[in-house]
């Protein structure tokens, strides 16, 4: 199998635009399109500070590695990579350790926050979780605290590694359940609310498959362990169904994702909101009293002890 550009040996055979592609000329493909994605979610001038959640899998790291390649002191980008720890034993110990030395070595800033400073853990959560599926919370604290984080290194946006399949899937679950609101929603979020930090999405349009490839290829070092509680995400089923639609029509998640992009604005204008935001004693920006966050915190805590 040769590459169709060159002649060279091919790494990979792009099923959805029927091209083989040589390890060259497949990260310039992967390169072109995040570049492109980037300039179109975000406006960034000297002196800005874009952060990056990053928990040392495949996606976030290629994220990480990708952004430090365009944004450096030399065109006066500040990069800070934000890790959060949920407190999974066995699992996100040896990933942070990951990420912690791709930023020692790459002199990339790293902060680090972690769900102890809520007096939680997920080990300690997921036992008590009821009906609830563990990442209910473990998505809730997660993004408190990135939030938090984002916002006291005074970041402009927060880049997540969210990746065509997780955008095709995100669309999927909201139009299935009738909410066309969080649907409206859904990043990159061009609306800025004060004390909400907006998150954009370089690999918006990379599928999976690639941004595996790419971390191979690039040889960027990342965490392959699964989350000891990730079969009881609902989310599962629908990355079975969009796979299942892929299988039978390549380029159906990019089909997903554009007739979104086609459909947003119209559900922007609708469902934009109209009230301001309270903020919670905590500090994070709520609809009501209180965050979500802390809600979760109190019951859980009670759940725990057995009170």
């Amino acid at each position: 199998m040769k590459c169709d550009l060159c002649g060279n040996d091919a790494v990979t055979f792009v099923r959805y635009n029927g091209t083989h592609l040589c390890s060259e000329h497949f990260i310039d493909y992967v390169e072109r399109r995040v570049k492109k994605e980037i300039r179109k979610e975000i406006s960034l001038y000297k002196g800005d500070t874009v952060g990056v959640a990053v928990s040392g899998g495949k996606d976030s790291m290629v994220t990480l590695s990708i952004l430090h390649s365009l944004f450096n002191e030399r065109n006066g980008i500040r990069l800070v990579c934000i890790s959060i720890d949920e407190g999974i034993d066995g699992y996100r110990p040896p990933s942070l350790d990951i990420v912690r030395r791709f930023c020692s070595e790459e002199s990339i800033e790293y902060r680090e926050r972690s769900f102890s400073e809520l007096g939680l853990s997920m080990d300690e959560v997921a036992p008590v979780s009821g009906s609830s599926s563990p990442c209910t919370y473990c998505g809730v604290f997660r993004r408190k605290l990135m939030n938090d984080e984002a916002r006291k290194v005074g970041a402009k946006y927060l880049a997540t590694g969210h990746n065509l399949d997780d955008i095709a899937q995100s669309v999927m679950m909201n139009i299935v359940r009738g909410d066309i609101e969080r649907l409206a929603r859904l990043g990159p979020h061009t609306n800025i609310r004060p004390g909400l930090i907006p998150r954009f999405y370089p690999l918006r349009l990379i599928p999976e498959k690639e941004s595996l490839l790419y971390s191979i290829v690039k040889d960027i070092p990342h965490w392959d362990g699964e989350c000891p509680y990730w079969q009881a995400a609902l989310r599962n089923e629908y990355r079975d169904l969009v796979d299942g639609l892929e299988d039978r029509s390549p380029g159906s998640k990019f089909s997903i994702v554009s007739s979104y992009d086609k459909l947003k604005p119209m559900l922007t204008q609708t469902y934009s909101p109209v009230t301001e935001l309270k903020f919670c004693s905590c500090g994070e920006p709520c609809n009501g009293s209180r965050c979500k966050a802390c809600e979760y915190e109190d019951h859980l805590i009670k759940r725990i002890r057995g009170l």
